[in-house]
């Protein structure tokens, strides 16, 4: 059964696959912005740390992010997928990001871990003091429609081709 779980070194050779498997496609919910993220053992010891580091309200940012808690979807010691909860939203966040982000490494899709994790990820953001999250997805994303609305997204409207739901947390 999938869990949500911080960052960790025990799950570097799984999400080395994953890594692979992603390619050069984007991850919602993983942080990456840009290309392919280094795999080797230094550069994914130094991603936890910043991973984590980032959820902590004494970390200073860049003006343009938000602190964010990243957990990683995982099953037994299976590196699944990425998830984000954004503690507040920036204008772009209010337009097309949204709250939440996720995403399933490609081998493991089609198979209801998304709408597990969205669905453990919404106490969560509720212990960080969201009354309700934001989740967008792309118009075309027919199983990320499902698994918001399978959540208790309701549909609010379509901006820039995104599609953006509120679901209450509490």
């Amino acid at each position: 059964m999938i869990e949500l779980v911080q960052p960790e070194d025990r799950h570097y050779a799984s999400w080395c696959t994953a890594e692979d498997e992603f390619g050069d496609t984007h991850r919602d919910g993983s942080g990456f912005f840009g290309p392919r993220p280094a795999t080797d053992r230094a550069s994914f010891e130094q991603m936890v740390a910043d991973r984590l580091a980032q959820a902590d309200p004494a970390t200073v940012l860049p003006e343009d992010r938000v602190h964010c808690t990243f957990l990683w979807l995982v099953e037994a010691d299976e590196f699944v997928g990425y998830l984000a909860i954004r503690h507040a939203l920036t204008p772009f966040l209010l337009e097309e990001g949204g709250h939440i982000g996720y995403s399933v490494r490609p081998s493991r899709r089609r198979q209801g871990h998304a709408s597990r994790a969205l669905a453990l990820s919404l106490p969560i953001a509720a212990s960080l003091g969201i009354d309700r999250v934001l989740v967008t997805c792309d118009e075309s994303n027919v199983g990320s429609r499902r698994t918001i609305e399978g959540n208790g997204g309701e549909f609010e409207d379509v901006r820039n081709g995104k599609r953006r739901y509120w679901i209450p947390v509490s």
